[in-house]
């Protein structure tokens, strides 16, 4: 069970992380489709929480708080967009660090689950 957990999260954070580089390169110019960037529902990571987070992990705490900090991620992202469309790439490019302070909850979040979960939670 704890190499499956491991695992389980290890997919779950990767998820995550190709999110941030999909942003990324969306804010730097390339053409990168916008659906998982800005939707929650349609994001690789929503997809794990809705599918598989939320109905094997629920009863932790911190699987309603990954949803919220998920969804804040997405509109975060969303508004960096429009920035960028609206030809503000600078302020588009500046505004990643909030991406970045809201993903480091999603990641301690995944990892405080895993924990928990290996502790028998």
């Amino acid at each position: 069970m704890s190499n499956e957990l491991k695992q389980d999260f290890e997919t779950a954070t990767v998820k995550h992380l190709l999110f941030k580089s999909k942003l990324r390169s969306f804010l730097h110019g390339s053409n990168t489709d916008e659906a998982p960037i800005r939707d929650p529902e349609v994001c690789l990571l929503g997809q794990w929480i809705r599918n598989h987070g939320l109905p094997v992990y629920g009863q932790l705490r911190e699987t309603q708080q990954l949803d919220r900090q998920h969804r804040l991620v997405h509109q975060v992202a969303s508004r960096l967009m429009d920035l960028k469309l609206a030809g503000r790439s600078e302020e588009a490019l500046a505004g990643f660090a909030e991406i970045e302070a809201v993903s480091e909850k999603i990641v301690l979040l995944l990892q405080t689950m895993q924990q928990k979960l290996r502790n028998g939670a």
